[in-house]
């Protein structure tokens, strides 16, 4: 069954795996952008924003379903936090109340979990009261580690493996996902108006009580054909590390404070009695193979 799908996200990495699957199954496109794109054939680019009411309005009109992946990971602070992902969530909402459209996919994160945790969790749990408290028809997904050609959070894990040492967290286990895993589910929530209402689901790669990092690091090195040493950083180092990496990147900085305290917890291991039911969605994508797969895709790049 084709239908038209409301998409905001849709020029990054999630999204545009999403986009792509979407528009191969078939199904016609309306993405939020705020750059103008090259055009595609039964997909029609919505300048705006979220915080543009008028935009969302026209971005969600005569849509079967609205998939909301745009958000925000990295930001200075608690109020860039929710206005990127809290504020435009509810934006949406609104625009689908009034629109009169009612089904939403709405992307969340594991980190939504432990909200006292880092800012970026606190701002992922506000933005999934806003879905559960909007009266619509939602589905709320919380992937784990998301990795994938074209990803540049993973990236430097990559780079590191190829030089032969793995940075890491102090310890714990965390589960990933490969992006077209994760765009497959989205897709099919979208079609599933029965069985996935209401519900919150943690997804992963199939990997029984997910991966410990020292693991994935040796992982990292089989997928690309090197031998890595996995080192684990005390979380003062980590913290100094963050101090740092401020100095230097500003703004820009990767490794932030918040970020810190989401790296050190221990349990980021998706809960499997959250999975989708079996005949919905499972992975098709096991992490050894996704792994090798984005490398060649990151040389195909010049990224490595």
């Amino acid at each position: 069954m084709t239908m038209t799908i409301a998409m905001t996200g849709a020029t990054g990495f999630v999204g545009g795996e999403t986009l792509a699957q979407a528009l191969a199954a078939g199904h016609h496109v309306h993405a939020l952008t705020r750059r103008a794109q090259p055009p595609q054939a039964r997909l029609t680019w919505m300048p705006g924003a979220l915080d543009q009411g008028d935009s969302l309005d026209r971005l969600v009109a005569q849509a079967d379903a609205v998939i909301h992946i745009a958000g925000v990971v990295n930001a200075p602070d608690r109020a860039a936090f929710e206005a990127g992902n809290a504020t435009g969530t509810m934006a949406l909402v609104d625009a689908m109340r009034r629109q009169g459209v009612r089904r939403l996919i709405h992307v969340s994160s594991l980190a939504a979990r432990e909200p006292d945790l880092s800012d970026y969790g606190w701002s992922k749990e506000l933005a999934e009261r806003h879905v559960k408290a909007s009266g619509l028809d939602w589905t709320i997904v919380r992937p784990p580690a998301i990795y994938g050609p074209g990803d540049r959070e993973m990236l430097e894990l990559f780079q590191m493996a190829k030089r032969g040492l793995v940075l890491l967290p102090p310890g714990g286990r965390f589960s990933v996902i490969h992006v077209a895993d994760l765009a497959r589910l989205l897709l099919a929530l979208a079609t599933d108006r029965e069985i996935s209402l209401t519900q919150c689901y943690e997804i992963d790669d199939g990997a029984p009580d997910g991966w410990d990092h020292r693991d994935f690091a040796l992982a990292l090195g089989r997928a690309l054909d090197r031998r890595v040493r996995p080192v684990s950083m005390p979380r003062a180092l980590m913290t100094m590390g963050a101090a740092i990496d401020r100095l230097v990147r500003g703004q820009r900085a990767r490794l932030t404070p918040d970020r810190v305290r989401y790296f050190c917890h221990p349990d980021w291991v998706s809960n499997s009695r959250l999975a989708p039911p079996s005949p919905l969605w499972t992975p098709q994508v096991s992490t050894e193979e996704g792994l090798r797969t984005t490398a060649q895709a990151y040389h195909a790049k010049g990224w490595l």
